[in-house]
């Protein structure tokens, strides 16, 4: 393949360089901007070179973008190194020798169409859309994919077809006996590995969760904390799989990352090694929203996107061909993807407004949605996640297949999921979306959106109450707020009572939150004695969202009516999408109903079970939200109501489920104390040796609010452990000054540094190249500070930039006030620290440090760390020195240059 016409780019923050006609050199940014911007280039990953350059808007022939059309549903890390293993090229020596590789890189995948190639189907019609979009690859593919003699096979005729199931019988009532469950264990564990008492006591506990119930609403639950190297997934998947194999039951296992999602998955070919069977038996559930919707896409396809939307949704529909479940959030879909097109996104081709029409989409028999949840009825063990399982529970449409076992793995987040889920925001972002669900398209908008009155318009001509009910709601929808309400407010000029509301709310909150020197980060202030003027703007908005309720309520009845009746245009399809349509009546009834409750608080009386106040959500000063919030003051209440009680038993497990207390604390940020039956305890150390593997440095020298010695600490302790260093940060601007200020130097040293909130990647593939790369180092904040797992020597030093003192706001304010003042804010700093310090020993041959830049951290929070684990306060330069001796020592690689992304 001749690449004469097209020079490649790469460019790093040691320097940038591009290779043509055999000629590698070294060029400055203002060049390589001229050349991109001239001349179409081969490149690794645009959106990331465009950032290193300063040139947001490069574009060319992106690697990544060719990987995707031609490798659909299978992932490649997004760096050379990974290009070099999708190749099967050696790995370029150094920044330098990127560029020529890219060209070798290019040529290599263009001959994938020459050989045997699983993906050729859907191919040729898809080069020929993309052709048409002018997309930089097409040209080179077009002569080298051959047209099929007969008609190609596409999209919507290929995706298989789900089948109606009769419904499932309820599990039956057995008793597992503690030898079959050791047995399972031994099985899933294999005969080659060392027994781990700790494990099998873990799964003989883990057992009582599926001994039968005794009384109604009395779930057997039992609490087990494990500690890291125990074994619990495989310790709770032996009872689990053995229940469910006896019961004929499905053991719903819920987590709160998607990086545990994928690796239950993967530990499931255990029980069921053939891959047919596991597919059968295993099933991955997650909301709606992370699914692709076929008929959003289908639109999208024929035109409904254009510009480099529109490739994109080509490339999404060559992945849809091949996906195993279509979920493009954490699936198969590889993450980096939408990230290449990321100011056009994804969102568009998701059902995130709620707003599916069921069986009324003529692509509902191969919806992906439907294979998943139908699936589910079926399965074994059906892999979700906290906010599903919550979502469920308080408002699915399965209320007849409602599991009746589930294990909560990282249950210690089970609190903040359901803050999360039970919480209620009358704000002008959630107002908008109602109204776009009632209305539809308005003004100028396109796309496939349809109002209420147009999803319903049959049920309207049967019913004559039910459609006089659909023209209240579209009517009472108009005091809604609409496009542009948020400058509108700004200005003072609000159109209608619930922006009129905002505008009090915002007058409000800057009249009482906002401080000199204000960062430009979101205000709020309580509820508490409210002015004149949002009493006088709450009491129009109520009587709006009132009138609003009131239709909503009827037209849920009148459907329930209208299934009762069963007319004769009713058949299995209609039927389907009107209960749909009542499932997500019900939603939003139940929403306005939460926001009337709200705005009673308005000049009434506090509720001692809530915790409302007001906010203006802020970006860099840049507003984006307005609102009245509320939350629980104890969310476990609503989840072991609707979660718990109705269930048979459940699991509640992680390894630091007493993290920041005891075992009352634990038992209280899980629901236990709601619950008749009394929870069982279990407690298993970890085997790991701590004080060998580990040890904890407290820096004393590094000055609070000193950006450039911070700076200087996380390079010198980067260099130190020569990569491998995981930075935490509780402020987004402190990590951003901190990779602007030693990016280049560590790029020099040959030591990559990558960065949530600054590289344009998502963060599931930031920790993806993080531990891929030895050499590499991430900076992050709390989602990586409690869901990354990068066992070995990826990672083998963590630093955080100071203690993890909780964000002052309203709602921590009252519940600090509730649970025990600063000892409370004590439990969750050591919480915190607890699953910081979890990242870095993964396996027992792990070996590293924890670095603490704090001076001030209290010696009482100390008992977050492991016992055993040696703890010392040192200046920075005995803290490196510490750091270089412990790694040298039991490094296993070297500290050569490797290339950067």
């Amino acid at each position: 393949m001749n690449f004469a016409p097209y020079p490649a780019l790469h460019a790093s923050h040691s320097g940038v360089w591009i290779a043509h006609e055999g000629e590698v050199r070294a060029i400055g940014r203002g060049e390589a901007i001229r050349i991109a911007a001239d001349t179409p280039v081969i490149l690794l990953n645009a959106p990331l070179i465009g950032q290193r350059l300063g040139y947001a808007e490069l574009s060319g022939l992106d690697l990544l973008e060719l990987f995707a059309f031609l490798r659909p549903a299978r992932f490649m890390v997004p760096t050379p190194k990974g290009l070099a293993a999708a190749t099967g090229l050696d790995v370029p020596a150094d920044d330098a020798a990127v560029a020529p590789f890219l060209r070798d890189a290019a040529a290599r995948l263009l001959a994938i169409p020459d050989g045997d190639w699983p993906e050729r189907e859907g191919a040729w019609t898809g080069v020929q859309a993309l052709f048409r979009l002018r997309w930089p690859w097409a040209p080179l593919l077009a002569d080298r994919i051959a047209r099929p003699r007969g008609a190609e096979r596409w999209l919507f005729t290929r995706l298989p077809e789900w089948d109606e199931a009769a419904p499932r019988p309820m599990p039956r009532v057995v008793t597992l006996d503690r030898e079959e469950v050791d047995e399972r264990l031994a099985r899933l564990t294999g005969a080659t590995r060392e027994p781990r008492p700790g494990q099998r006591a873990y799964a003989e506990a883990a057992a009582g969760a599926f001994a039968p119930r005794v009384t109604r609403d009395s779930p057997n639950l039992v609490l087990a904390e494990a500690g890291t190297g125990i074994g619990k997934t495989l310790g709770y998947l032996a009872p689990a799989s053995l229940w469910a194999e006896q019961a004929q039951g499905a053991v719903w296992i819920s987590t709160y990352t998607k990086a545990l999602q994928r690796q239950l998955a993967h530990e499931t070919a255990r029980l069921h090694p053939d891959p047919a069977v596991r597919r059968a038996r295993v099933v991955t559930r997650k909301g709606r929203e992370n699914y692709l919707c076929l008929l959003n896409l289908e639109d999208a396809l024929q035109g409904g996107f254009t510009g480099r939307a529109a490739i994109l949704a080509q490339l999404v529909a060559r992945w849809a061909a091949y996906s195993a479940d279509g979920d493009m959030v954490g699936g198969d879909l590889p993450g980096w993807l939408v990230t290449l097109f990321r100011r056009n996104g994804t969102a568009a081709l998701t059902d995130r407004r709620g707003e599916c029409i069921y069986a009324g989409c003529p692509h509902y028999r191969k919806c992906f949605i439907e294979h998943a949840s139908r699936a589910s009825v079926e399965a074994d063990i059906v892999i979700a996640n906290h906010a599903l399982v919550m979502v469920n529970a308080a408002r699915g449409r399965e209320a007849a297949t409602r599991p009746t076992r589930y294990v909560f793995d990282e249950g210690h987040h089970l609190f903040d999921a359901a803050d999360a889920m039970f919480a209620t925001a009358l704000t002008g972002q959630e107002t908008i979306e109602l109204r776009r669900w009632l209305l539809g398209p308005e003004g100028g908008s396109r796309g496939r959106r349809r109002g209420l009155a147009a999803r319903l318009s049959d049920v309207a001509s049967y019913d004559e109450a039910g459609g006089r009910a659909i023209g209240d709601a579209v009517n009472a929808a108009q005091a809604l707020a609409s496009d542009g309400w948020i400058g509108r407010v700004a200005e003072g000029a609000p159109f209608g009572p619930i922006e009129a509301l905002l505008a009090a709310v915002r007058g409000l909150v800057y009249a009482r939150a906002e401080q000199p020197g204000d960062a430009g980060y979101g205000l709020e202030t309580e509820i508490a004695a409210p002015t004149p003027a949002l009493i006088d703007a709450a009491a129009p908005a109520a009587q709006a969202l009132d009138a609003l309720l009131r239709p909503l309520v009827t037209l849920g009845k009148r459907l329930e009516a209208v299934l009762d009746e069963a007319p004769d245009w009713m058949d299995g399809p209609a039927r389907a999408r009107v209960e749909g349509a009542i499932a997500s009546l019900g939603w939003r009834a139940e929403t306005v109903a939460a926001w009337l409750s709200l705005l009673a608080r308005v000049g009434g009386p506090a509720d001692a079970d809530f915790v409302d106040w007001l906010a203006v959500d802020r970006i860099e000063g840049r507003e984006f939200d307005i609102g009245l919030h509320r939350r629980w003051l104890d969310p476990t209440r609503p989840f072991a109501a609707t979660v718990l009680r109705p269930a048979h038993g459940a699991l509640v497990t992680s390894a630091t489920l007493t993290a920041g207390g005891d075992w009352a604390t634990a038992e209280a940020r899980v629901g236990a104390p709601h619950l008749a039956l009394a929870a069982t305890r279990f407690e298993a150390a970890s085997p790991f040796d701590y004080a060998d593997a580990a040890e904890v440095l407290i820096v004393t020298d590094v000055k609070r609010g000193d950006q450039a010695a911070l700076a200087n600490a996380y390079a010198r302790l980067i260099e130190a452990a020569g990569g491998g260093t995981l930075g935490l940060f509780t402020a987004i601007r402190r990590l951003r000054g901190v990779h602007a200020a030693i990016a280049d130097r560590l790029a020099r040293a040959g030591l990559p540094l990558h960065a949530q909130h600054v590289d344009p990647i998502d963060t599931g593939t930031l920790v993806d190249i993080f531990r891929d790369d030895p050499h590499a180092s991430l900076l992050g904040t709390d989602a990586l500070r409690d869901g990354v797992d990068v066992p070995g020597h990826s990672l083998r030093l963590v630093v955080m930039e100071g203690v993890p003192w909780p964000k002052p706001s309203v709602l921590h304010a009252a519940r600090r006030l509730a649970g025990g003042g600063s000892a409370y804010d004590d439990r969750i700093v050591r919480a915190r620290l607890a699953q910081a310090f979890g990242r870095l020993i993964r396996s027992a041959q792990d070996r590293g440090a924890f670095v603490l830049l704090s001076a001030a951290m209290p010696s009482r929070l100390l008992t977050a760390f492991p016992p055993g684990v040696a703890i010392v306060r040192v200046p920075l330069d005995e803290a490196i020195a510490r750091v270089r001796e412990r790694l040298s020592s039991g490094a296993r690689l070297g500290h050569d240059a490797a290339p950067e992304i």
